[in-house]
């Protein structure tokens, strides 16, 4: 289960790098979330959609796809790690050798019951605020995939 690894602790970005104790962890707020291992139903969901949307990208030549764990810095208190992100080529600039330093184009996120607050209220906010153009939100127990896409306000 997702849990806080410390209460009354903001921690940095800095403190996130310098953890080395064989756990995955995700950085909200400055909250610091364990994130335990995806179950096997995760993993067969997140590969089947991975390779459709890899198919695509790589034939349209459109830009790149990440899968977790892969570090997406949004500031220095928010550092996540999407199941799938997909990168437009015009973006590139935003990869880097250690992480991905701004918002992705796409997110997907598949839910289980420990990370579902997170992944509903508070990553959904995260993504909204920082400028996530679309995320997807798989609910395996409902076999269904909400969608959200950022909307220009004018």
């Amino acid at each position: 289960m997702a849990y806080a690894a410390e209460k009354n602790k903001k921690f940095t970005y800095q403190d996130y790098t310098e953890i080395n104790d064989g756990n995955r962890y995700e950085l909200i707020e400055g909250d610091l979330i364990m994130v335990p291992a995806p179950t096997t139903v995760h993993q067969r969901i997140l590969g089947e959609i991975g390779f459709v949307i890899k198919e695509f990208v790589v034939k349209n030549n459109l830009g790149e796809i990440f899968y977790a764990p892969c570090d997406v810095y949004f500031d220095e208190e928010t550092v996540l790690q999407p199941d799938i992100l997909y990168i437009s080529k015009e973006r590139q600039g935003i990869i880097t050798e250690p992480n991905i330093k701004g918002a992705p184009d796409l997110i997907i996120e598949i839910i289980s019951t420990s990370s579902a607050y997170y992944d509903l209220v508070k990553k959904k906010k995260i993504y909204a605020s920082f400028g996530v153009k679309e995320y997807w939100i798989v609910d395996p127990g409902e076999k269904s995939i909400e969608i959200y896409s950022l909307v220009d306000k004018e």
